[in-house]
């Protein structure tokens, strides 16, 4: 028996991660961001593309999307639906 791992994506993480938050009333840009850093910790992708990915995939998915990542310019947190 062999054991295969396949190598798994930045854009196929932040697509699991959106399905698994689907029941959750809203997914957390910081909390997804993290857990994905988390998991991935050699990802060469900034915050700021993580967020563009979790953002399109919660569109998709429909999955409202609360932007509580901390900017450089403090732009306060927004949820959008």
């Amino acid at each position: 028996m062999t054991n295969d791992f396949h190598s798994i994506t930045v854009e196929r993480a932040t697509e699991a991660y959106v399905l698994s938050r689907g029941k959750a009333r809203f997914l957390s840009i910081a909390k997804a961001i993290r857990a994905i850093r988390t998991l991935m910790p050699a990802c060469k992708a900034s915050d700021r593309q993580l967020e563009e990915m979790l953002a399109a995939a919660s569109i998709v998915h429909g999955v409202a999307v609360a932007f509580d990542k901390t900017t450089a310019d403090s732009v306060a947190p927004q949820l959008h639906s």
